[in-house]
């Protein structure tokens, strides 16, 4: 099913042609006898502009990477039509992925880290996007407090791992510890060499437990940090993204390289490995980290029975209330 679309406020107005791959249109047959042709064309162009929709959603989170002056050059928009394509069919293999969990019971957990401003958001929108959020789930921790201060490093931790059926996706993870902590002075040097002996291990009894791991560093050169640093601080949509920690990142980097050099190291283990995404061009990082995410667990699409739309009962006493004026939303668009 396909569509010219005109996407308005796309840094001038292009016309872009999109296909879902793997979408299966099926004929629409009458839900009764009385059904006419006129409410079966209706139908058939409700499926349609709800199909749209949902191409509309990537649309809208593409607009933060339309800002720029090279967003209206051509080849910029054949880039760009190239790169829905390809990431509308790693969706539709993500949606496989998620039915196989389920039906296997498997339990997954994938590690994203990197450097502030590495795009490791991003991907994680675009693997959640299109997926059920009971089976696919992320877990972005806060700062831990007093109590979790005084727990087994990797206590709070545990209660986010997944369960039969589950994929949890960790937007930075323990690996704190051997980042962050260190850089800013937040753990001694016995909790920081403690880390390194103990997480091995840890992700060790995960697998043997039958928990599959999968560990990303996103990495991005320094002038594309500070490239998307600016960014943020000149765009009011995003400013909300920088904290004091962002900042002094920045004025750390080669400690944050030689912190990450060293935690790749020590706990790149056959178990649980380690890879590293290329991530200056995102949208690029988006498609491969995808790809390689599939292409490490060993599903297959899972069959499932033909779903059939029920009829609505129908009582002729049915009478539906008129909701009162004072409880309407104000229709403003």
């Amino acid at each position: 099913m396909a569509k010219n679309r005109v996407v308005p406020g796309f840094i001038g107005t292009c016309v872009i042609k999109l296909t879902c791959p793997g979408a299966k249109m099926t004929n629409l047959q009458p839900h009764d006898t009385m059904t006419s042709k006129p409410k079966q064309t209706d139908e058939l162009h409700r499926l349609h502009e709800d199909f749209l929709d949902s191409l509309d959603e990537e649309l809208e989170l593409e607009l933060d990477d339309l800002r720029g002056p090279d967003a209206m050059a051509p080849q910029a928009a054949g880039a760009r039509l190239s790169y829905f394509r390809s990431l509308l069919r790693l969706q539709a293999e993500l949606v496989k992925l998620q039915d196989w969990v389920v039906a296997s019971g498997h339990r997954l957990v994938i590690i994203f880290e990197g450097r502030d401003a590495a795009g490791k958001g991003g991907v994680i929108k675009r693997i959640t996007q299109r997926l059920n959020p009971r089976v696919c789930r992320v877990a972005a921790l806060p700062a831990p407090n007093e109590r979790e201060r005084t727990q087994w490093y990797f206590q709070r931790y545990v209660a986010h791992l997944p369960g039969a059926g589950e994929m949890v996706l960790f937007d930075r993870s323990w690996y704190n510890r051997a980042g962050v902590e260190k850089v800013m002075g937040f753990c001694t040097d016995e909790q920081y060499e403690e880390f390194f002996r103990s997480a091995p291990e840890f992700e060790k009894m995960l697998v043997r437990s039958g928990i599959q791991i999968i560990k990303y560093w996103f990495s991005i050169s320094d002038d594309e940090q500070h490239a998307r640093f600016l960014g943020r601080i000149l765009d009011p949509l995003k400013q909300w993204k920088l904290s004091p920690m962002d900042l002094e990142s920045r004025r750390r980097w080669e400690a944050y390289t030689r912190a990450k050099e060293i935690m790749l190291e020590r706990t790149h283990i056959p178990e649980a490995p380690w890879w590293v995404v290329q991530a200056v061009d995102k949208k690029k990082a988006r498609l491969n980290c995808i790809d390689h995410l599939l292409s490490q667990v060993p599903y297959h699409e899972v069959p499932h029975d033909t779903v059939q739309l029920p009829e609505r009962v129908r009582n002729p006493d049915y009478i539906r209330n008129p909701v009162p004026a004072h409880m309407i939303v104000p229709e403003k668009y």
